[in-house]
């Protein structure tokens, strides 16, 4: 890492989270075995609001036995949901999970995922760590993440611009290639909480990743890449945008089997969106999939019944 980008890195992983985030992360390092580090990211984070889920990737030393651990060797992240009371009130986090090693790898940008270098090339927290040696390995990871994500930048956005022009056009695109719904101007949201901080990340990164550029005038950056190196690179992003939806598909069928957690996820998201409860049974979390039908139903009949109440 160069010496600025280090230094931005190592102080917005060491920032002072929300103590329930703190506790919470602390609670995910206890339920998954062989943790190494937990990272905090998402909107929770932006906004402290203690009413949304938390966002949390737990780092661990070992995949896990027998064959969800297979699957997390193959697609990952595993994916769960969890609940933990603490202040007198429940808190509700959705956690990813991988091996250190996989997210070691996966920010590099070599394989064909590109959703945890842009994930993490936006604000996060190292909330809790096995130890001082684990950290230095998530600092070095999220700062190879950043240079990733910049090296990338410099290939779809423009030929100069400012720094908000270079990450729109990386979110944009990312965003296309994930297959994720976004809504319109998600990236301008998240760009606008912390202009300051993308200004000052975008040129340490391309430093780090041996980018030279130009400082025009009005904040307008002119990345130097020779011809070869941006065909190179242009055709590396061109592969990960035609790999990006099959994967993300991948993933989706593989969630569908291990969300653990799933039926209670999707349970609170209902309620909290339409005010219906959705009783759950040990079947339905045991069989979300084949519940799913019978509870929509249960909800449209719960829904009518509210609305000619109401007349």
């Amino acid at each position: 890492m160069t010496g600025a980008l280090d230094a931005l890195v190592a102080a917005e992983l060491d920032q002072a989270a929300p103590e329930h985030a703190r506790a919470m992360g602390a609670e995910m390092a206890r339920r998954f075995a062989h943790a190494g580090a937990v990272l905090f990211y998402g909107s929770v984070l932006r906004t402290g609001d203690l009413d949304g889920v938390m966002d949390f990737y737990v780092l661990t030393d070992r995949p896990r036995p027998g064959l969800r651990g297979l699957a997390g060797r193959v697609i990952w992240p595993d994916v769960s949901y969890h609940e933990f009371e603490h202040g007198g009130r429940v808190h509700r986090a959705k956690v990813a999970s991988m091996t250190l090693a996989q997210f070691e790898r996966a920010v590099t940008g070599q394989g064909a995922d590109t959703t945890i270098w842009t994930r993490f090339v936006q604000p996060c927290a190292l909330i809790w760590a096995a130890d001082e040696t684990r950290a230095q390995a998530v600092r070095a990871a999220v700062a190879q993440a950043a240079m990733t994500a910049a090296r990338f930048a410099a290939v779809v956005g423009p030929r100069e611009g400012t720094a908000a022009d270079y990450w729109t056009a990386l979110f944009r695109q990312t965003y296309a290639a994930e297959l994720r719904v976004e809504p319109k101007g998600r990236e301008a949201q998240i760009l606008a909480v912390a202009p300051g901080r993308y200004e000052a990340i975008l040129p340490a990164a391309w430093a780090g990743a041996g980018i030279c550029y130009e400082a025009l005038a009005a904040g307008r950056l002119r990345p130097q890449m020779a011809r070869g190196e941006r065909a190179r690179a242009g055709r590396a992003w061109r592969l990960r945008r035609a790999l990006g939806k099959p994967l993300n598909v991948t993933r989706l069928i593989k969630a569908a089997f291990t969300f653990e957690g799933a039926a209670r996820y999707a349970a609170w998201k209902i309620e909290r969106h339409t005010g219906l409860p959705v009783p759950l049974t040990p079947w339905r979390e045991r069989h979300v999939i084949l519940a799913a039908p019978g509870m929509a139903w249960r909800l449209w009949q719960a829904r009518r019944a509210r609305q000619e109440a109401e007349r």
